[in-house]
């Protein structure tokens, strides 16, 4: 019996596939600290601008890391800057870029009804050795361009730590 068991386990190890390199993925992640100083960074940009507003970061999969709101910022401005985040990492583009290829009568209008993204300026990718690594999202600003500005002025400033 003993004999039978070791074959039958001999005969599985020697049927069962071998890892292979293209069966796990790598990729880099954002820390929480730098997530975190990279929120503070465009908060800061934002009140310099004299805006109240929420700044969300999230990870490369769209999971909030950080979210940030200044006192006066509206009720609907953290889940809008979570959005905006998610919306960046998702399409891999700035939300105001997919702003203007979303409107009404454009062939990807229809992108807008995808419920938790929303489309207006101010939610940016945040790229690392060329790979995605996160998102961040600005809700607040008088305009999409404004919000947009303060998430470059974010990434601006931690920029030397995503050089790799």
């Amino acid at each position: 019996m003993r004999r039978t068991l070791l074959a039958a386990l001999a005969a599985a190890t020697l049927a069962a596939p071998a890892a292979r390199a293209e069966d796990l993925v790598t990729f880099r992640a954002m820390s929480p600290a730098l997530a975190l100083d990279l929120a503070r960074a465009a908060l800061e940009d934002c009140r310099a601008r004299g805006f109240q507003v929420a700044v969300a970061v999230v990870d490369r999969f769209g999971v909030p890391q950080v979210l940030l709101r200044d006192t006066l910022a509206g009720i609907h401005t953290p889940e809008t800057a979570i959005a905006k985040a998610r919306t960046a990492v998702s399409f891999r583009a700035p939300t105001e870029e997919l702003s203007a290829l979303t409107q009404a009568g454009q062939l990807n209008s229809a992108i807008r009804h995808i419920p938790g993204f929303v489309f207006l300026g101010g939610g940016v990718p945040v790229e690392a050795g060329g790979m995605i690594v996160g998102g961040i999202g600005i809700s607040g600003g008088p305009g999409g361009a404004e919000d947009d500005a303060c998430a470059r002025a974010g990434i601006a400033a931690v920029e030397d730590r995503l050089l790799m």
